[in-house]
Formats: C-alpha cells, structure tokens, sequence
C-alpha cells in the first residue's frame, strides 16, 4: 500500500477511536468534545477518499452526511449577504447592466 494511502488510513482509524472515545467520555448532550471528534473523523473520511481518488481512482461505499446540525437564523445569513432579500429578476437586471463582450 502506498505510502500516502496508508497513512490517511491509519489517520481515519485514529479519528475512529477519538471519536468513540469522546462519546465514551460524554459529559452530557451538548458535550462540544464529541462534535470536535465528530469533525475531525469527517475530515479524516475526506482527506482519506481523496487520496483513494488521486492515487487509485477509487472511491469509498459511504458518504458523508452533509446535514447541519442546527438551523442558521436567517437574520444572520442576512448580515452576511446584503443581496439575501433579493430576488432572482432583481439579480438578472443587475447582470444585464454589464456588457462584459
């Protein structure tokens, strides 16, 4: 086994272990060690299946559930994106502004 490919894997079982270890160690429902755990195992899960891809062309059975844990409030998307009321006609007119041939 490839040298790389290796030592993603032995990443992503340590990641395993964390993880289990966290949710072992629990100091309640909103422990953040287990969410941390939890990150750090997806990144390892990608970083892993990333180096199958490059190096083999291969790719894993699973995939990751991208699902956000907790809703964002939408006064915060707000503050960050000044167009968020917007809506898509308004945003067309303001690209048929640009001549850009």
């Amino acid at each position: 086994m490839d040298s790389n490919a290796h030592e993603a894997l032995r990443l992503l079982v340590a990641a395993y272990e964390e993880h289990l270890a966290a949710i072992l160690a629990r100091r309640g429902d909103e422990d953040a060690s287990v969410d941390d755990a939890y990150d750090a195992l997806a990144d390892a899960f990608d970083r892993y299946e990333a180096v199958l891809d490059v190096e083999y062309g291969e790719t894993l059975p699973m995939l990751l559930d991208d699902v956000e844990l907790e809703e964002p409030d939408d006064d915060e998307d707000d503050a960050l994106d000044a167009h968020a009321g917007e809506d898509e006609d308004v945003l067309d007119d303001d690209l048929d502004d640009f001549q850009l041939r």
